[in-house]
């Protein structure tokens, strides 16, 4: 897996990722405690209040920002994105009043979900091969879970020796760190795209092809699963451990390590997986994993059986979230990216801002024992609907009809584009008013301007 790191532009963004990751880690803990001399014992409703902000402005900017991102120079967007973010912490230690987190928190979160889809759209861009892409997707997962691990044990090393105000110091120097990583790189360009017309159009354009594409549907019922089990095990953990089970805080801990350290076995044994299996089959038994580990926690287990119902949680959150670049990649012609990527993004946090106050109110209304099995309901039946929209055999190569059509839009003398020229057309792509005969072909099919539903 770490042979990819060789390719230098990916070594420095994935370096880029990584100092971020942990830089977002420390302000994590330092949110905490900095709404915790805010609002003492409110501490909770004011960090409950900001993940929903996170999460609106996930849902919210990312198609803002995937409809424009072919249109703008990517280093520019990302190092800009990198330094709006370090300025955002930086203000953070000067907050006197608990709607001024909520403000911070939203800038800090908009530009994050402009960074993340239009990061993510570049690698593959970087890394055309499969196999490498494939490797590249599981390190970022085992980036992601070992922040999640690494993150509160250096915060909480370096609280020992400074105050909570200097981890958003710390973050901010992070993000200026990744900025210098991303333009010390030349990243190539996105795709010329033609213009949509109608900033709605433009905006919905990533979220209309997801919709329109099987393969898609299904991962959006997969990402449902994913929030119903990582809702309850990021929402009710400290409940579970604490009141229900009695134990201390390195017990919550140790809980919280199992679920990384499920996630981090898949994503090492994953590139070799996908070698020999497609997608479809991993991904779905990720899903019922997710539903039998939700399941099983309605037999009240032991501390031990809770760690290890979270690592199988873990893993089968794994299966399902590495490979999702690969279903977006072969999804979507290759200017489509930013708008395909940033779609996921928005999507899959929309799961997440249903899920996560879904787990805390069934805790309280309903207990723990019922919110598991109701939960593993919601995952088992949202694989199931995967199973059904994601057909089992999903050929990249699809026999399908073109009615006769006279357009203009940019574009390449590409397979679909065989025609005579006046001379004045200037160079490729050019957009020019050309016709389309009745024609039946088969090709490698996603949606686009010719292909505007998917054949049955």
């Amino acid at each position: 897996m770490l042979d990819v790191l060789a390719h230098r532009v990916y070594r420095h963004l994935f370096f880029a990722q990584v100092i971020a990751l942990i830089g977002t880690g420390l302000t994590t803990v330092a949110l905490a405690l900095l709404a915790h001399d805010l609002a003492g014992g409110q501490a909770g409703v004011v960090l409950g209040t900001a993940l929903a902000i996170k999460m609106v402005a996930y849902v919210g900017i990312a198609p803002l920002v995937g409809a424009y991102a072919s249109r703008l120079p990517r280093r520019t967007l990302l190092v800009s994105l990198d330094l709006l973010r370090a300025a955002v912490v930086c203000a953070l230690p000067f907050v006197t009043e608990v709607w001024q987190i909520y403000v911070l928190i939203f800038l800090l979160n908009a530009c994050s979900a402009g960074f993340t889809p239009v990061f993510q759209a570049t690698i593959p861009d970087i890394l055309e091969d499969e196999e490498q892409y494939t490797r590249a997707l599981s390190l970022s997962r085992l980036a992601y879970d070992l922040e999640n691990l690494l993150s509160p044990m250096v915060a909480a090393a370096l609280l020992m020796a400074m105050s909570f105000d200097v981890l958003f110091v710390l973050n901010a120097l992070a993000f200026v760190i990744s900025a210098s990583l991303v333009i010390s790189v030349m990243l190539p360009e996105p795709q010329p795209l033609e213009e949509i017309p109608g900033v709605w159009r433009r905006v919905s354009h990533g979220i209309r092809i997801y919709l329109k594409t099987p393969r898609l549907r299904g991962l959006l019922a997969l990402n449902l699963a994913v929030s119903a089990a990582g809702a309850m095990q990021i929402v009710n953990t400290v409940v579970l451990v604490r009141s229900m089970l009695g134990l201390g805080e390195k017990e919550v801990a140790l809980a919280f390590a199992a679920a990384g350290g499920g996630s981090m076995l898949v994503a090492v044994l994953l590139p070799k997986v996908l070698d020999r299996l497609p997608e479809r089959p991993v991904m779905l038994l990720g899903g019922v994993i997710m539903a039998l580990s939700l399941y099983l926690g309605w037999l009240g287990p032991s501390f031990a059986g809770l760690v290890g119902l979270w690592l199988l949680l873990g893993a089968g959150a794994s299966m399902v979230m590495t490979p999702t670049g690969r279903l977006l990649k072969r999804s979507c012609q290759t200017e489509d990216r930013p708008a395909l990527f940033a779609a996921q993004f928005s999507l899959s946090h929309c799961c997440w801002l249903i899920t996560y106050p879904l787990a805390g109110w069934l805790g309280i209304n309903l207990g723990l024992t019922g919110t598991f099995a109701l939960l593993g309901t919601v995952a088992l039946t949202a694989t199931g609907l995967a199973m059904l929209t994601w057909p089992r055999r999903d050929s990249r190569e699809i026999a399908h009809e073109h009615s006769p059509i006279r357009h203009s839009h940019l574009h390449y003398h590409d397979e679909h584009h065989q025609h005579e020229h006046e001379g004045w057309e200037g160079p490729e792509p050019h957009s020019h008013p050309h016709h389309h005969p009745r024609n039946v072909h088969r090709h490698i099919f996603v949606i686009d301007n010719h292909h505007t539903r998917w054949p049955s």
